[in-house]
């Protein structure tokens, strides 16, 4: 591909095509008629006096309309900015007030939370009932430094925070996707995550400018898993938890596609087993990005198959660097673990020396597989030791009653910080004593890393990408002090 923009590619992609670009349960909207339809979203965004430059929220799940306005914002230069239908008015306001936008576009079923969000920064809500009635499709003449979509970080450390997806940078991206993924025209994909999140827009943008069409979910469930598989889907994307509730129910064989992308976090050797027996001919392919570059590695099919046949080790790494980018570990500690540093053309947000610092905490080995320790600000520094809380948290995981454990420093006179380990058992009604978890722990970690205190819970607050939303930690819940330190 040697397209300097997004719109070019998804204009000579689809233009005059009859392909499925969408497909939901009402049939097939064709690349020409998705031009069209994208067309006459950007004729709202007229109507409601966005000028070019401006950012338009948008607060709507997955679904014809909203991919209509993805296009038609990035044509005329009028980016979309979705916001998390799910998240509080508190983080809506904070997104909004940052946008500086008068009107934001609403789906009805959203029409009360975008009025408690309207009382408290004044945006006047359009409620949208109906699909944007087809125009003669735009050329999307835009510069390469033009922004063709906004996108909020998560907001695991604090409220979300805006990237700007330029026009150039997204082509890019397109083009390192598509060697990763191998997927274009013919292809039907479709993402969990829901369509504010990087892993739904973003891809949406991805897949559209590959040519391949899109299935659109408004949220995950099991159903909506079962209904990409009776449309068709070939490329999916989930995270590791819903791969695992999918095999507690029977259903992840309720559909098949060819390639299955997953991320966010690592995935147990046998949730990698069960899911290859239940998807034989899927392609499993891991990938680590963040919204302000996605990819930076990935884990290939090829290193799943190794990992379950004598390198597990493998599963607990983010793969290699994509091809076309640079990769260095800075200022690495005497572990070789230190900030994750990346150089790629598919960049959204770099420093002044072209250089991206993810805030991620690596190191990589022998054979360039990456290897993630938690973000720069997740150590724990007790006294005078760098604690990575991955590393604990691994090692919990691997006990017989533990279901999922995360880890997170407290302020402690002595020693400055200590470590704090949250436990979701296995089962609630014989959860493992702080001292077994501590024995266990001390054969597997250094001493001065073993938690001091214990704390469990029935689940770890994850967002909807599945990160732990660590802050949410800090307070106790039901905590037992755990072995002297």
């Amino acid at each position: 591909m040697n397209h300097v923009t997004w719109n070019e590619l998804v204009v000579g992609r689809w233009a005059g095509t009859d392909r499925p670009a969408i497909v939901d349960d009402d049939g097939v909207v064709t690349g020409q008629s998705m031009l069209e339809r994208a067309a006459g979203a950007a004729h709202w965004f007229d109507r409601d006096g966005f000028r070019a430059g401006d950012a338009v929220p948008v607060l709507m799940d997955e679904s014809r309309t909203s991919i209509a306005m993805l296009v038609g914002g990035a044509m005329t230069g009028r980016p979309i900015a979705p916001l998390g239908t799910k998240l509080s008015v508190e983080d809506l306001t904070a997104a909004l007030r940052g946008l500086g936008a008068r009107r934001m576009y609403v789906s009805p079923d959203r029409r009360d939370l975008a009025e408690r969000v309207a009382s408290q920064c004044g945006i006047e809500p359009v409620i949208v009932d109906a699909e944007p009635d087809p125009r003669p499709a735009l050329p999307g003449l835009v510069g390469e430094n033009d922004v063709a979509l906004i996108v909020h970080t998560s907001g695991t450390t604090g409220h979300p925070k805006p990237v700007f997806l330029r026009q150039a940078a997204l082509a890019r991206r397109v083009e390192v996707y598509g060697r990763a993924m191998a997927i274009g025209p013919g292809d039907r994909y479709c993402s969990a995550s829901p369509f504010y999140h990087t892993a739904s827009v973003a891809m949406d943008a991805t897949v559209l400018g590959l040519g391949a069409s899109i299935i659109p979910q408004d949220w995950f469930s099991v159903e909506n898993w079962r209904r990409a598989g009776r449309l068709g889907v070939t490329c999916a994307l989930l995270v590791p938890t819903m791969i695992e509730m999918l095999l507690e129910q029977g259903a992840l064989g309720d559909a098949a596609p060819r390639l299955l992308q997953y991320g966010a976090m690592p995935i147990h050797p046998d949730t990698v087993r069960a899911a290859l027996a239940a998807l034989p001919s899927t392609r499993f392919l891991q990938i680590f990005g963040q919204t302000e570059v996605s990819p930076i590695s990935s884990l290939s099919h090829e290193d799943h198959l190794r990992a379950i046949d004598g390198r597990p080790e493998l599963l607990r790494s983010v793969g290699r660097v994509v091809p076309g980018s640079d990769l260095t570990i800075e200022a690495p500690d005497a572990d070789g673990i230190g900030e994750v540093t990346i150089r790629a053309g598919h960049a959204f947000q770099v420093d002044d020396d072209g250089w991206r610092r993810t805030g991620d905490l690596g190191r990589l080995d022998g054979e360039g597989y990456l290897f993630l320790h938690g973000r720069a600000n997740d150590m724990i520094i007790r006294g005078g030791e760098n604690i990575y809380p991955v590393e604990i948290e691994q090692a919990l995981r691997g006990h017989r009653s533990v279901r999922d454990a995360a880890v997170v420093g407290i302020p402690d006179r002595r020693y400055g910080e200590i470590v704090k380990a949250v436990i979701v058992p296995g089962d609630p009604a014989d959860r493992p004593e702080p001292a077994e978890l501590g024995a266990f722990l001390a054969e597997r970690v250094a001493h001065f890393k073993l938690p001091a205190t214990y704390e469990f819970r029935s689940e770890l607050p994850r967002n909807p990408a599945g990160k732990v939303l660590r802050r949410l930690l800090l307070e106790p819940a039901d905590r037992t002090v755990g072995p002297s330190i």
